[in-house]
């Protein structure tokens, strides 16, 4: 078991957060959970306490907005680990989708996890140490239409990181940046996005477990399953606008009626 790790897991109510609150925890790791349901944080906490006998600090925060990002990295200064996980989707036609919904999505997906990588990466050079794990998605190497925003946000976090990654390794950094781009996961995501994934779902306690496994060897690329790995790979490969077709008519069978 570890002595005095902490790492720091935004959206870890629920779904892959979550599982990765478990993992680390299995491993002696002391927990910040942050979230915005009260309960779902606190039935997490007394779980892991009562298994693990570990510290978890429960923060309620809305990280969709910008001041509240900052307060949480004054109340939380010194962490081994950052998981940056929070985020939602939504699906539909671009001129019909909530415009609210989404700029919140962007506030969330994007603005959040920028401040905090860079707050917490500031932290970490100085001491020369540390690992942070942006959750991103396969979406975030493709064009999506019918989930125009929240493909484009995961896009963002792709080439952020790999940029951040560049930097870290032309300094000769100790400090290390991750980025999980699964396919579609069994969690309350397709609920909120309002579709149903045809494809085969990941359980997400094995995403979390792989997620976990692959952050601890400073992996940069963590791709969960070959179907998701060969995807990525000929995304490279095929024209943007073929793969936006595709994704057009994939997109299209999600949507709930």
């Amino acid at each position: 078991m570890l002595v005095n790790m902490k790492s720091l897991i935004t959206g870890a109510s629920s779904g892959i957060g979550r599982d990765m609150a478990r993992e680390l925890s299995r491993k002696g790791y002391d927990l910040v959970l942050v979230a915005r349901d009260e309960k779902k944080l606190n039935e997490l906490s007394i779980e892991l306490k009562q298994k693990y006998k570990i510290n978890i600090q429960v923060i309620l925060m809305d990280l969709s907005i910008e001041e509240n990002c900052k307060e949480l990295h004054k109340k939380v200064s010194d962490i081994d680990i950052l998981i940056n996980n929070a985020g939602f989707g939504d699906c539909g036609n671009f001129t019909k989708t909530d415009l609210n919904k989404e700029l919140k999505m962007i506030k969330t997906n994007i603005t959040a996890y920028h401040i905090l990588t860079k707050l917490y990466l500031i932290d970490m050079k100085a001491k020369n140490k540390g690992n942070i794990l942006n959750v991103a998605s396969i979406a975030g190497f493709m064009p999506g239409p019918l989930m125009a925003t929240y493909y484009s946000t995961k896009a963002y976090i792709v080439r952020l990181s790999e940029a951040i990654r560049e930097e870290l390794k032309k300094e000769k950094s100790n400090v290390h940046i991750s980025i999980l781009c699964p396919g579609p996961i069994k969690t309350n995501f397709n609920n909120v996005a309002n579709v149903r994934f045809h494809m085969r779902e990941a359980e997400s306690p094995v995403v979390a477990r792989y997620a976990i496994k692959k952050l601890l060897k400073n992996k940069f690329y963590i791709i969960p399953g070959i179907d998701v790995k060969m995807g990525i790979f000929f995304s490279h490969f095929v024209p943007s606008s073929l793969i936006a077709k595709i994704t057009y008519m994939v997109q299209k069978k999600k949507i709930e009626k």
